[in-house]
């Protein structure tokens, strides 16, 4: 292996590996992200054979973050965020507060020190950004309420790890460790212990209401008219360039000029983009490159891990995966419980907040190099990200099998029906959290509609199919997963299941037996194949259009049974021909597939 390409040789192990271990771990239908851990493990140094650039591994990681944070962004806006404070950031705050306590036990049973234990709970405290965002992602549950509430909590999160991380270096004196004039952690502008506490908490602060009002003033006139420049240009390699760009660009910046993590610089700048009318094309364009660095995150954590440790500190490992997967969510089931939200939003976050990652190492890393840490914490915070991130995809089939009993206990314990509801519900201008539930609540009603068409998907193009299909009063149900759209298609009278159609029950909710046709709008080629698949099972005969975005997409498709493909691209070709010529299209020029 030749020693002048180690960023090469780190990408193609990682990668390479990553997916031989995920396809793997998905064939014996385990989550894929374990089968990236264990390649992690394979390419680290506690392993025999190659080994992995740890530093370059950690920095693309760290790209993960950003493009994953930044996609997050462009599917919130500020009003979604607010939308969430009440329960966010009080929620947040007493959670550290809670696994704080926990990892200070434990630490005084271990014998370490006041500081240790300060630095390994607030280690604990925190989830990790990526193995969050992936799990929401994979459910479907970003753009719903409870998704916004666990992003507002990982948002409150971060900012108050931000704080930790500048006020432990001025601590440490204090806290028995050494005391550090100028200590960088992660890109993190850190400030002199000289200032005090006060003035670094408010210097900080005043650093992070900064960045906020530029990106709220300046960044919402700047981000989106280069996008609109730029689209003009007709490049979509501009573009895309654009997009990366400015993501990267921004959390740079913010890191380097405000002290806010890199992950919040990018959600900022997500959410900026979002307002523009290009949000849904520059999420496109940034999705294959943030699921390429996401998968390097993995593999970086797993580089981490000692697997030999599991040995020589057995019961300390599984009361630290205790406090992490145990102790941090019924804590965070308790918070939204008493808020006065429905127990499923309360299992959701709490098996989302059930692990730990990036910022943990950053704390841990930190701790050790001011003396406050024993390494002997780090290596329990490393296994206990290890642990909880494998265990993660089983807390939401534990929450799966809970969510029924606990349902019915609550509904024997509720106030009769003419009382007055309590908690979020009853706040001017939001809908009932039940109501806001109740498509992730269990199998949705199956319709009574027959002889239909099944629309996937209401966004540009479903929506104008969907108006084409009222207009000429045809039976039709629309398959949608964001609230935004289900609510304006309930005001619409427009009939609808809420989830996402891959799932079998959602799908199943529709009625494709007796429907006539499905009608496929959504842009995913891979996951219109899954549902295509399904429908043809269900109902050998129904008429199946979908949509395609290249020649490929359109033959794979039609392998899996659709009956009809468009692809975009074609069928403005005829467009054109139609308009130059005067007629349509004949068979050797461009015509739909």
């Amino acid at each position: 292996m030749p020693h002048d390409t180690p960023l090469i040789a780190t990408i193609v192990a990682g990668l390479g590996l990553a997916f031989v271990f995920g396809a793997l771990a998905n064939r014996f239908r385990i989550p894929p992200l374990v089968g990236y851990l264990v390649a992690g493990v394979l390419v680290g140094p506690n392993t025999p054979g190659f080994v992995a650039d740890a530093g370059l591994a950690n920095e693309l990681a760290e790209i993960g973050v950003i493009l994953l944070m930044f996609g997050v962004g462009l599917h919130f806006s500020l009003k979604d965020l607010l939308s969430v404070r009440a329960i966010a950031v009080p929620g947040a705050i007493v959670q550290i507060g809670f696994a704080t306590l926990l990892g200070v036990g434990l630490a005084w049973m271990l014998g370490w020190s006041m500081g240790a234990g300060v630095v390994f709970g607030l280690a604990l405290s925190v989830a990790s950004t990526v193995v969050l965002l992936r799990a929401l992602q994979e459910r479907r549950l970003i753009e719903t309420e409870r998704g916004r509430i666990a992003v507002g909590w990982l948002i409150v999160e971060d900012l108050a790890m931000v704080l930790a991380l500048v006020l432990l270096p001025a601590l440490a004196g204090v806290l028995g460790g050494q005391e550090q004039a100028d200590v960088h952690a992660n890109g993190l502008l850190s400030l002199p212990a000289s200032y005090g506490i006060w003035g670094v908490v408010g210097i900080t602060l005043a650093k992070v209401a900064a960045f906020v009002v530029i990106m709220l003033v300046v960044g919402r006139r700047v981000i989106p008219w280069i996008l609109h420049y730029v689209a003009h240009t007709g490049s979509r390699e501009l573009f895309r360039l654009s997009v990366l760009a400015i993501a990267l660009g921004v959390a740079f910046g913010a890191a380097k000029l405000f002290g806010v993590s890199l992950a919040l610089g990018a959600f900022f700048a997500g959410m900026i983009m979002s307002e523009s009318e290009l949000s849904h094309r520059a999420a496109e364009e940034s999705l294959p490159l943030r699921d390429a660095f996401s998968v390097l995150f993995f593999v970086s954590v797993g580089m981490l891990f000692d697997p030999f440790s599991l040995f020589s500190n057995g019961l300390p490992i599984l009361a630290t995966l205790a406090i992490i997967v145990i102790g941090k969510s019924l804590a965070a089931f308790v918070i939204v419980v008493a808020f006065g939200y429905p127990v499923a939003t309360a299992l959701m976050i709490s098996a989302s907040l059930a692990q730990i990652g990036e910022f943990s190492f950053i704390l841990a890393e930190l701790g050790v190099g001011l003396k406050l840490l024993p390494e002997q914490g780090r290596d329990l915070i490393l296994a206990g990200a290890i642990l909880s991130i494998v265990l993660n995809p089983l807390m939401f089939l534990v929450i799966d099998w809970m969510k029924p009993w606990l349902e019915a206990r609550a509904a024997r314990t509720a106030p009769p029906a003419d009382a007055k509801p309590v908690g979020p519900a009853t706040e001017p201008g939001q809908v009932a959290s039940v109501a806001s539930a109740s498509k992730e609540d269990g199998p949705p009603p199956k319709t009574a509609l027959a002889g239909h068409a099944i629309l996937i998907g209401y966004g540009r193009v479903g929506s104008l199919v969907g108006a084409a299909l009222k207009e000429a009063a045809q039976p039709f149900l629309v398959i949608e997963d964001a609230d935004k759209t289900l609510a304006r298609l309930k005001a619409d009278g427009i009939e609808t299941v809420a989830g996402n159609a891959a799932n079998a029950e959602v799908f199943a909710a529709a009625n494709p037996e007796g429907a006539r046709r499905l009608i496929l709008a959504i842009p995913n080629a891979f996951e219109a194949g899954q549902i295509v698949l399904r429908a043809r099972a269900a109902n050998p005969s129904i008429n199946v259009v979908a949509r395609a975005h290249s020649d490929a997409e359109v033959e794979h498709l039609k392998g899996l049974g659709a009956d009809t493909v468009i692809m975009g691209e074609r069928e403005i070709a005829r467009g054109i021909v139609e308009e130059v010529l005067g007629h349509k299209p004949s068979a050797t020029e461009p015509s739909a597939a």
